[in-house]
């Protein structure tokens, strides 16, 4: 990490009232038994920390290229402000001036609520709910705001003033059916005149160069119209994010120039010449040599990649994670791996739409040891890429579990809100445990079975293409099913991977259904329907399948004292109907049916029942946990000796949110 100005250390040690070398900033845990992962909570939201086991059994090249990599993706980090919304940039400017040179009251209720509004910006890299997708109204008056710039001379005007408090971009992804998505939507992916007509004619006019290795239109660029004309503005070194994406490339080279192997280096240098020029073919290329490159001890994830905030699912939002092999784990887990074939040969789909071959499926347990852009604060537990279909088909693909993520998710809950919602004590027990273990195996099969498996027919364009605003959702939900299939099937416990597939199977199904039905809910206000493509997929398939089930009530709704629980009387019907629904959502992946997808994601996974809603909520306030979690990261901090020769990394665990958010702002602030 740089080196921090004198000025920024000072600023800090006032800001936080800490001693004067900072120490107060950061938690030394006295053993690994006792670390404790909770650094804050406000709003609906946690703020937790993971540790990075087995650093110190690194040598330093190893530690080097962790280090290298991680400031390659905290140099992106204005890159996923910017993409989230237009203002969030100056924004967060505004606020972060205002927080670090106010001296007035800072125990007024006021003030708390500037506090808490801020925070919630910093988690969701934007004014917008990360995911929700509203935007987030201050607790705080307008007045009060004036008196703010007003006392710390903070410039705030025009539209990015008046958003805080209006109704205008309320919603950053806007996936409605019959509006105008891309109208609609605040994401800056599209200037604010694009519309969904100028997109879908812009990319039909464009033609692939080879037909059999699609590039991914779209994933790197913004869309504008200038004097009626729709133009394309390729993120690269001399285009849009230049700035930060020359340090990107700074920290890429670094890391190349220390790889584990060849190809690993290899890789990495594509990257790096991907980000010089944007070219959607050198990122193929770089895929492909990603995708091959399996040997190591460290592995990334760095790119334009994931294109849940493009309501069309075209564009790809900045991320990036750091991991370091968990080799234990992925030992044990890699047996999926070598099974993929299995796994696709006695699924339920339609034999057409089947894979005659698995290539390439590899999988790991992962210590993550530094996230940036859209994985960070809030992260995903489980991760598989490349997402073009070509290369899944014809090289394989990358499935990591983030292990010492789960382990902080797992170590920082409390089994209060369980209580609540579960039918009875055996659903309870199950979960105590179980739960942990069915959700690693569902995590595993969802990210290395799931979404490996079955084939487009040929001649059907990409998804992104044929089921467009639904793509995302429906991609999720047929992972998850493949994973619902598979969790409650004596195969795991015939690999090792379970000591009693039965029990770790109703544990999964139970949560599922526990979750889609109800417990997702507490993350809405009420009267919203469901925006977010991972709650969408657990509300359609929850829904699907309770009511297909009715006849036979193989899910029973109870009513007891005044509660709604949901209690699954038949396991095994229950995976025939998850098997039944698997073959559907696969077919309709396969012919690319439109149709089908909106019938189906409109029909049982967007509208939510009002009265439930609102019991869910009434039940859930007596909870002080909060409804999301997401991460501060270690610092990594290089150790020179007095010749200026790197001899070693340290790794120092934050204390304060606050902290980190402001030195991420001062350190990595490109594009501000």
């Amino acid at each position: 990490m740089k080196t921090r100005s004198l000025f920024f250390a000072f600023i800090i040690s006032i800001i936080f009232f800490s001693c004067n070398d900072g120490d107060d900033n950061y938690y030394i845990p006295k053993s690994e038994d006792s670390f404790e992962f909770k650094v804050d909570q406000f709003a609906d939201l946690a703020i937790l920390r993971y540790q990075i086991p087995g650093w110190d059994e690194l040598t330093l090249k190893e530690k080097e290229l962790v280090y290298y990599l991680t400031q390659a993706g905290l140099a992106g980090r204005d890159i996923i402000w910017d993409q989230k919304y237009r203002h969030n940039l100056e924004i967060r400017s505004s606020l972060e001036n205002i927080y670090r040179n106010f001296n007035g009251d800072k125990n007024s209720d006021d003030w708390n609520a500037f506090e808490v509004y801020l925070k919630r910006i910093w988690f969701s890299n934007g004014i917008h709910h990360h995911y929700s997708n509203d935007k987030m109204m201050p607790g705080f008056s307008e007045d009060y705001f004036d008196q703010l710039l007003t006392a710390t001379n903070t410039k705030l005007e025009g539209e990015a003033y008046d958003v805080i408090f209006n109704d205008v971009d309320s919603k950053m992804v806007d996936k409605r059916k019959g509006v105008d998505n891309i109208l609609e939507s605040a994401v800056n992916f599209y200037g604010p005149n694009v519309t969904m007509n100028d997109v879908t004619t812009y990319y039909s006019l464009k033609t692939q160069p080879d037909p059999t290795k699609p590039l991914s239109f779209g994933l790197n660029s913004k869309l504008v119209k200038e004097n009626g004309e729709v133009k394309e503005l390729v993120y690269s070194e001399s285009g849009l994010y230049g700035e930060s994406i020359k340090e990107i490339i700074k920290w890429v080279n670094k890391a190349a120039d220390v790889a584990e192997n060849k190809p690993q280096g290899d890789a990495l240098r594509i990257l790096a010449e991907y980000y010089k020029t944007g070219d959607l073919k050198t990122w193929d290329d770089y895929c492909v040599a990603w995708t091959k490159a399996t040997d190591g001890n460290i592995d990334y994830i760095n790119g334009f990649i994931e294109v849940y905030n493009d309501p069309l699912g075209l564009r790809g939002s900045f991320e990036n994670i750091v991991q370091i092999n968990d080799f234990d784990l992925s030992r044990k887990m890699s047996v999926l791996s070598e099974n993929a074939q299995w796994f696709e040969d006695n699924t339920t789909l339609m034999e057409e739409h089947k894979k005659a071959n698995v290539v390439g499926v590899s999988y790991k347990s992962v210590i993550v040891a530094g996230e940036a852009g859209d994985a960070s604060p809030s992260t995903p537990i489980g991760v598989n890429l490349p997402n073009a279909n070509w290369i899944r088909a014809s090289i394989g693909s990358k499935s990591v579990s983030l292990g010492n993520i789960k382990n902080a998710y797992n170590n920082a809950g409390s089994s209060g809100r369980l209580k609540e919602f579960v039918n009875d004590d055996e659903e309870f027990e199950l979960e105590l445990k179980y739960g942990a273990l069915s959700g690693d195996m569902h995590t595993a099969l969802h990210e290395v079975i799931g979404h490996a498996s079955g084939q487009l027919m040929p001649g059907v364009g990409t998804p992104s293409e044929t089921l467009k605003t639904y793509r995302s959702t429906m991609e999720e939900g047929r992972a998850d099913l493949l994973a619902l299939y598979y969790v409650y099937s004596p195969k795991i416990q015939e690999l090792g991977l379970v000591e009693d597939w039965k029990a770790v199977g109703k544990a999964s199904y139970d949560g599922y259904i526990r979750n889609g039905m109800m417990t997702q809910l507490i993350r809405l206000n009420l009267g919203d329907d469901v925006e977010q493509a991972h709650m969408r997929n657990r509300k359609w398939v929850s829904e699907w399948v309770y009511e297909k089930g009715l006849s036979e009530n193989v899910i029973e709704k109870v009513s007891r004292d005044g509660k709604t629980y949901f209690n699954i009387t038949d396991y095994d019907k229950l995976r025939d109907l998850f098997g039944e629904l698997l073959r559907e959502a696969q077919r309709i992946k396969s012919e690319g049916d439109y149709d089908a997808a909106e019938k189906l994601v409109e029909g049982y996974g967007v509208k939510v029942d009002q009265e439930l809603h609102a019991e869910i909520l009434e039940r859930n306030k007596k909870f002080k946990g909060a409804a999301y979690s997401g991460f501060v990261n270690p610092e990594l901090s290089p150790i020179y000796n007095d010749k200026n020769e790197l001899i070693d990394i340290e790794v120092k665990y934050i204390d304060s949110f606050e902290y980190q958010m402001l030195e991420y702002s001062e350190e990595f602030g490109f594009l501000d």
